[in-house]
């Protein structure tokens, strides 16, 4: 039995599939507090020319302006590809609560895969993680997304 997708997730997965269409990689992320959403952000890296431009980075950012506030204690990400290790050092520099994200991403993922940042005893926060949710369609989206290009 398949269970509905969180309205968070929903939208990620739905501002990723408007992001492949402006030729950016479709990965969005969305910051939740106490049921509301606080910033949404998508992948912008060819748009800014800048690689820092990831959608947790900005989700984060905007999140932080919205809030007036340098940590997100109380906030819960969701994002649709596992984050990297810039990624993830931000989510844990930002306190973030807890991360929800769709698909893994063995070549460039840092949560569940590669150097697997929170596990590491240096890591100063730890969220709650819970991967896979959205996993086929997010996965989908990027495969649709990287085939169009070759």
């Amino acid at each position: 039995m398949a269970f509905p997708l969180p309205p968070a997730m929903r939208l990620a997965l739905d501002l990723a599939a408007r992001a492949a269409q402006e030729g950016e990689v479709p990965v969005a992320a969305v910051v939740m507090r106490d049921g509301e959403v606080v910033a949404t952000a998508v992948n912008v890296m060819a748009a800014r020319r800048d690689p820092t431009a990831h959608a947790e980075m900005e989700a984060i950012r905007e999140a932080c302006r919205t809030l007036d506030l340098h940590r997100l204690d109380d906030c819960d990400l969701y994002v649709t590809l596992e984050p990297c290790a810039m990624c993830a050092g931000a989510i844990s520099h930002a306190r973030v609560r807890r991360l929800y994200f769709a698909a893994e991403d063995q070549k460039g993922g840092a949560v569940v895969n590669g150097p697997r940042f929170f596990q590491q005893p240096t890591c100063l926060h730890r969220p709650e993680v819970y991967g896979g949710i959205g996993e086929a369609e997010a996965a989908q989206q990027l495969r649709n997304f990287f085939v169009a290009r070759r």
